[in-house]
């Protein structure tokens, strides 16, 4: 298959992991409920081609995302001591005693960097919210697992619109320090730019965040046309773990302008093409991507699926 020339860049990391949300974030805004078999597969197919963390579904009330109502059945036919890392998303306590039920080991969070979409789309206040998760975070560290936090609207909210970074960075730290393992400062509604990015990674670390271990990642969504840039100005800014989503699907359900994730196939390429170690078999991931698109009956996001496809 035709890959890039690799020219490698000695100032930049030598891996980069992906942190694959297809399943859930990719899927969750799908108005046709996706049958379980096929959800399955799909993570199976992604682990196969060599991605190492592949979030699967979350344990979130049927009736706020009616495509995850399956949470349980698909978790229960999943290996959970494979080779992949299968997190799922926790909304409250109640989601967190379902994930424990099921015997999952990595779970995450999702909170918000502004007051009107912590409202609107946790019903909390952005100070509140934190006294929702902290119980969630100290029980499942408690019970040994990873806990991953997301912070929303970290570049931009659609209601208040530009985000104060010191405010996302405050909302962050909050969340590292009672006991989150990884954060994830999400770019909700695709209006970063590469400046931006490089000013928020200058201001985790200026707290004492570990930007180049793995202690920070990016979640970026394509809606200007930004994401591969912006997932660039990461890397260069000591970013070593980022969001993407196979074949670029995705969006919120709660932020109306977004639009889907950063795609995984064209983050493999830009890595290929810069010496930047991933552990993916690009044509088993499109070939993954094609057939996906296929049964949700749409064109794949992905540039990189479109000019590989067979």
């Amino acid at each position: 298959m035709t890959l890039p020339m690799t020219v490698p860049d000695p100032a930049l990391p030598r891996r980069v992991q992906i942190y694959e949300v297809g399943p859930r974030d990719g899927l969750q805004n799908e108005a046709g409920i996706v049958p379980t078999a096929v959800k399955r597969e799909f993570i199976e197919r992604l682990v196969a081609a060599g991605l190492r963390t592949v979030e699967a579904t979350s344990f979130v009330h049927p009736a706020w995302v009616p495509q995850l109502a399956d949470a349980e059945e698909l978790v229960a036919q999943l290996p959970l001591s494979g080779p992949a890392s299968l997190p799922v998303l926790v909304p409250n306590e109640r989601g967190l005693d379902r994930a424990l039920a099921a015997g999952v080991r990595h779970v995450a969070v999702f909170a918000s960097a502004t007051e009107t979409f912590a409202r609107k789309n946790l019903n909390s206040t952005l100070d509140s919210q934190f006294a929702m998760f902290e119980p969630v975070v100290v029980r499942a560290r408690e019970a040994g697992l990873d806990v991953r936090a997301y912070v929303s609207m970290c570049f931009g909210d659609p209601w208040e619109g530009s985000v104060p970074v010191d405010q996302v960075v405050t909302t962050g730290k909050r969340l590292l320090d009672m006991g989150a393992t990884q954060l994830s400062i999400g770019d909700t509604i695709g209006v970063g730019t590469p400046g931006h990015v490089a000013t928020i990674c200058d201001a985790f670390a200026g707290v004492g965040v570990g930007v180049g271990s793995g202690e920070l990642a990016m979640h970026f969504h394509d809606t200007y046309g930004q994401a591969l840039s912006n997932a660039l100005a990461a890397i260069q800014n000591g970013i070593v773990c980022l969001d993407a989503s196979a074949g670029g699907l995705g969006g919120c359900p709660y932020a109306e302008s977004s639009t889907g994730n950063l795609a995984t196939e064209d983050l493999v390429w830009m890595l290929t093409g810069l010496g930047i170690e991933h552990g993916v078999d690009l044509q088993s991931l499109v070939d993954t991507s094609v057939w996906m698109a296929g049964v949700l009956g749409k064109e794949p996001a992905s540039a990189v699926v479109r000019a590989l496809r067979t």
